[in-house]
Formats: C-alpha cells, sequence, structure tokens
C-alpha cells in the first residue's frame, strides 16, 4: 500500500490526507467558555471561529470527510441547554458540507445523543481508515489500531515551552510527531507496528489549555511506551523545532 501524505494545514491546528480527501481536527471543547465564566474569566465563544475555519477548509480542500478526534463537547458530566442546542446544530450543519466521522474523547459521554443519523460515531479505542489510525488518546487503543502505519491523536494539546537566554518562557501549540519505544510497546501489546508514526495534533479551540509536551510528555496511556527522547516538534507555521533531547540541551 501506497504512504499517505499527511500534511499539516499551515498556520492552522488541522491535518489533510491527500489520498484520502480527509480533513482531521481534535479537541474544540465546544462550551469550554462557559465553564471559564464560572470561573470568572468572561470570554466569547470560539465557536463562530472555529466554524469559518472549518468552512474556509472544506470550501479549499473539498474533503469526503472529516474526522473529529474527540473532544467535541466539553461540559461533563451533565451538558447545559445552551450547549446540547450548540453541538446538534454544528453536528448538522458540518455533515451538510461532508461525511462526518467520530472518535470519541473523554469529554463526549453520551455524544451520541446530539449526532445525526449520517454522522458515523466509532470506538474510543480507535478506527482504522486502511493503515491510517485514529483515536482521541486518553485510552489504549486497540491492538488493530496499533498495527496501522500511521496513528494520528488529540487529548494532549500539545504546546512546547521555549525559553530565552534570560530565561522568559512562552509556550506555543505545536505538533508532535514521535515513535513507539518497542520494547515497552510489547509489554501492553502482543502485535504491533514497531515502525508506526504518532502524530499528535493541537487543539483545535484556542481557548483550551495544553501541555508543555518537551517538559511533561504526552497526557494519556500511550506516553509511557514512546520514545520520548526523539519525539520531535513543530510550530504551527511549519518551523523544526528539534527532539525533546536538543530542546533540553539548549534550555
Amino acid at each position: 500500500m501506497s504512504p499517505l501524505t499527511i500534511r499539516p494545514i499551515p498556520q492552522t491546528p488541522a491535518l489533510f490526507i491527500k489520498e484520502k480527501k480527509m480533513l482531521v481536527i481534535a479537541d474544540l471543547h465546544i462550551g469550554i467558555e462557559n465553564q471559564l465564566q464560572e470561573q470568572g474569566l468572561h470570554v466569547s465563544s470560539q465557536l463562530p471561529q472555529m466554524w469559518y475555519i472549518i468552512r474556509k477548509l472544506c470550501h479549499e480542500y473539498q474533503p469526503k470527510m472529516i474526522v473529529l478526534l474527540g473532544d467535541i463537547k466539553h461540559t461533563i458530566p451533565q451538558t447545559p441547554f445552551h450547549e446540547k442546542t450548540q453541538l446538534r446544530t454544528f453536528f448538522q450543519e458540518l455533515s451538510n458540507l461532508t461525511k462526518v466521522h467520530v472518535v470519541p474523547g473523554n469529554h463526549d459521554g453520551n455524544i451520541q445523543w446530539y449526532l445525526p443519523d449520517e454522522v458515523i460515531l466509532h470506538d474510543s479505542d480507535g478506527v482504522l481508515f486502511d493503515s491510517l489510525g485514529c483515536i482521541h488518546g486518553h485510552r489504549w487503543p486497540s491492538e488493530s489500531v496499533m498495527n496501522a502505519s500511521s496513528l494520528l491523536m488529540g487529548h494532549t494539546h500539545p504546546t512546547v515551552l521555549l525559553q530565552d537566554r534570560l530565561k522568559y518562557e512562552s509556550y506555543e501549540s505545536c505538533w508532535v510527531k514521535t515513535r513507539l519505544d518497542p520494547e515497552k510497546t510489547k509489554e501492553h501489546y502482543s502485535t504491533f507496528n514497531s515502525q508506526l508514526e504518532l502524530i499528535v495534533l493541537p487543539a483545535f479551540n484556542p481557548l483550551c489549555g495544553g501541555m508543555a509536551v518537551n517538559k511533561d510528555g504526552l497526557m494519556g496511556p500511550l506516553n509511557t511506551i514512546i520514545n520520548q527522547e526523539k519525539s520531535e516538534f513543530f510550530l504551527l507555521d511549519g518551523s523544526y523545532l528539534g527532539t525533546s533531547k536538543t530542546l533540553q540541551n539548549d534550555e
């Protein structure tokens, strides 16, 4: 099978897989502003801006499908009425654009209540699109998904911690590309692709917090079986920052 062209879209936390005409995004956290407002932070909904970007991407790339890698909704365990309305409208309008696949995350309890019949809901341990695996990342992937050639994941909301010579720190959203540690992976899986490439997507909602992945690693169980030192980081503009090891040496 020919390798897939997995291309991050410049300046956008989204992937496009050319051969499959597939658009992939993760961690929309629709309704997160309601929680922030309860904490005294008065911020507006990011849904209109996210909608604008999604429609623009669909117009430019004409995807045959959109894959949502979980945490589409935010509030748990109970979903407020206005968030339910936002979710139903979002999924209906999105399914009017193209085929929609949902891989549920840890914030997506009862997400099936808000999906039109034409939206495909997958298991939370991931799904395979031929040789491409997709998961949210909060639980162990199925063994079949671990035999993919590439695995796309959300959940972490990755950022990279940068520090200048004066010790001033900044956090920037980033992409992570990493591989498995075969010996550690054998402890959890009897079969897997030892050359599997794991790509972690930035959160689509800019209000989401993030983990400094060059310092704290990934969120979720896969963090225990990846090769931490060889994880590579890229900014949203495509800039290559290096590996965990080189970034630590630069501090």
